[in-house]
């Protein structure tokens, strides 16, 4: 399992990224790990799969459990297009119409009800 990031450690690593222009490879991962905890800690289950390359992924909202291969719901973004969606400073709405987040499979859009995740 990986290690806890504690609340202090990400929200200076988010306030890091969002005081940066280009923000260090350490916070960005950081900060991103921080919101999948969030998201997993806000919405428990395995029938979506949240992947933000290169930095993590977390299977999230109650359903049938994925065990082998590819998750039939998979959600895919950026890095900052995930710390935007998370912290509600862009809706799923708007960084679907800008084909920044590939989602796939039926329950997929489903995330959308538990953005943002907000520390």
């Amino acid at each position: 399992m990986p290690r806890k990031i504690t609340t202090d450690d990400g929200r200076a690593a988010l306030a890091a990224v969002r005081d940066a222009d280009a923000p260090a490879r350490t916070d960005l991962a950081t900060a991103v790990r921080y919101l999948l905890q969030l998201l997993a800690e806000k919405a428990p289950g395995n029938s979506v799969e949240v992947r933000v390359p290169p930095f993590g992924a977390t299977q999230v909202i109650q359903g049938p459990r994925h065990t082998r291969g590819t998750p039939p719901n998979v959600v895919e973004t950026d890095p900052l297009t995930w710390i935007a969606l998370a912290t509600g400073d862009e809706t799923w709405d708007a960084a679907v119409a800008a084909s920044r987040i590939s989602a796939s499979g039926t329950r997929a859009a489903e995330l959308a009800a538990v953005l943002p995740v907000r520390p």
